[in-house]
């Protein structure tokens, strides 16, 4: 089943929330919070290997996603297209008990990595071509908070 362009460009701006006239990537990240919630509970129902692959799947639609969305936007990287933030915050949080202060730890560290863009970071965006380049360097800046946000979990608690 093939999306239309109306429903591919409404979940590449993360239900719109990337049309926010300012700090598109910051509003995505924050839109994403419920659906990491979602997704923690379905891993405290179906268990972790399935929060694990849900959130496999949903990197790979991701990809798909945003490859269409910049061919119809015209762009390489648009700011509205934010599913990056949404992929990058599900990795930021693959694996750890979700409460109000961890969703606010990921969420902040995952800002830093994505807007500092480190090397890996920075270098997986100007290597990788369409969709694989918009998600993948959030993903990796996700990998990185969530390594972070889990050594943090650790010695605090």
């Amino acid at each position: 089943m093939r999306l239309s362009d109306k429903h591919i460009l409404f979940l590449a701006t993360g239900f719109g929330s990337g049309k926010a006239p300012f700090f598109p990537g910051t509003f995505g990240s924050a839109a994403a919070l419920p659906i990491c919630g979602l997704i923690w509970l379905l891993g405290l129902g179906f268990g972790t290997p399935f929060a694990f692959l849900l959130i496999t799947a949903l990197v790979i639609a991701s990809v798909v996603i945003a490859e269409e969305a910049v061919k119809l936007i015209g762009e390489k990287d648009p700011s509205c297209v934010v599913i990056d933030e949404f992929a990058g915050m599900f990795v930021t949080f693959a694996g750890v008990t979700l409460t109000w202060k961890v969703a606010l730890a990921g969420f902040l560290l995952f800002r830093f990595f994505d807007i500092l863009k480190p090397v890996p970071v920075r270098t997986l965006e100007k290597v990788l071509p369409g969709g694989a380049g918009v998600v993948m360097d959030d993903v990796a800046a996700g990998v990185m908070a969530g390594l972070v946000l889990q050594i943090g979990i650790w010695v605090v608690g």
